[in-house]
């Protein structure tokens, strides 16, 4: 069944290579409005799901494209394991659409990105071929890890089709405090914490109060709570924050903008409503500022800004800024190399890829 699927998907591929047409890579849909419009015949891979292999002693999971994320949790769970990287759903959302957007939830400066988990990948290049990458273990060779090459490029360079990615074990015992706290006052006591090895996973603030997840052995986590005190808050604050289901996202407002900072970065000075998550690294902004005004009041302090939902989505200064010179002939040479007919999504990151 499954060589099948991957047979349609291929020739469907190739004859797109053959003809010129562009083809808008899908999953389950629950992040097509993230990054440019997409254009292009649609080439849905929802259709294309199911977990291949799973093993809990070796913390290894191999599952196709269009699996969804629910489907993992619910296999994983089972097991006592988890996403350490806990994708955004949004809607639902495929396993492979959460590593073709490369976003990761709340733990991500905790306990790392996407990138760090993913360890090889089946796919379709832009000549009709399906090529692996990677395997099943983690190593730590010299030379290109191809694989990773995949994790935040919106199917531009090729269709994935199976994802494999290492996962741990769910923690033992969850909980979240809230304190009310300035919000640099509350980066310094973050960082603080973590640097005594207490269990910190989660760090976000809204303007006024902190909220701070501690989550492992429950004995760690207790004598957590007792060093950092606060008032309990709902474990649910976690999930609303990372699917965009608090007030601040789902309230009529401004175009909403992904800020991504260095550890210690200064409150910026953007008008606007803000939440700070990663213990300030992320900063979710709504704001009627120019693209100019806060792509620079990002780059100052060594990070950068993006366009989320909202706004001139289709004007390129109104997405994901253009990298550098350098980086941009790396870019066009990658896509050049993996899909040289220029047919998959194009113009979703950029408009000239």
């Amino acid at each position: 069944m499954d060589a099948d699927r991957s047979r349609e998907i291929t020739d469907r591929v190739t004859a797109a290579a053959a003809a010129g047409t562009a083809l808008e890579i899908r999953g389950l849909g629950s992040k097509r409005f993230y990054g440019r419009t997409p254009v292009g015949e649609p080439l849905e891979l929802g259709g294309h799901s199911g977990i291949v292999r799973y093993q809990p002693s070796e913390l290894v999971l191999t599952a196709r494209a269009g699996t969804s994320l629910e489907e993992i949790d619910a296999v994983l769970s089972e097991a006592g394991q988890t996403l350490p990287f806990d994708p955004p759903r949004y809607a639902g959302g495929s396993f492979g659409g959460a590593v073709a957007a490369g976003l990761s939830g709340p733990s991500r400066p905790f306990v790392g990105p996407v990138r760090d988990f993913v360890l090889g990948i089946r796919l379709i290049n832009g000549r009709g071929e399906i090529l692996r990458f990677g395997g099943e273990v983690m190593k730590n060779v010299a030379g290109y890890d191809v694989s990773r090459l995949m994790v935040g490029a919106l199917g531009t360079l090729g269709v994935l089709l199976e994802v494999s990615v290492k996962v741990l074990p769910a923690p033992q015992l969850t909980r979240t405090r809230r304190l009310e706290l300035a919000r640099q006052e509350a980066s310094s006591r973050i960082r603080a914490w973590v640097a005594a090895g207490l269990p910190v996973t989660g760090a976000a603030h809204d303007g006024e109060v902190l909220r701070v997840r501690l989550a492992g052995a429950a004995p760690a986590v207790e004598a957590a709570i007792s060093e950092i005190g606060g008032e309990v808050e709902d474990n649910g604050f976690w999930t609303a924050l990372r699917d965009h289901g608090l007030p601040f996202f789902t309230r009529p407002g401004p175009a909403l903008w992904r800020i991504a900072l260095p550890p210690a970065t200064p409150e910026l000075e953007l008008a606007g409503a803000s939440v700070a998550d990663w213990n300030g690294q992320q900063i979710w902004l709504r704001s009627e500022e120019t693209a100019g005004r806060i792509r620079e009041a990002a780059t100052v302090p060594g990070g950068h800004a993006a366009l989320f939902r909202g706004g001139g989505r289709d004007r390129e200064d109104e997405v994901f800024e253009p990298p550098a010179a350098l980086i941009w002939r790396l870019h066009a040479r990658l896509k050049q190399a993996f899909d040289p007919h220029g047919i998959f999504n194009p113009g979703r990151l950029y408009a000239e890829l």
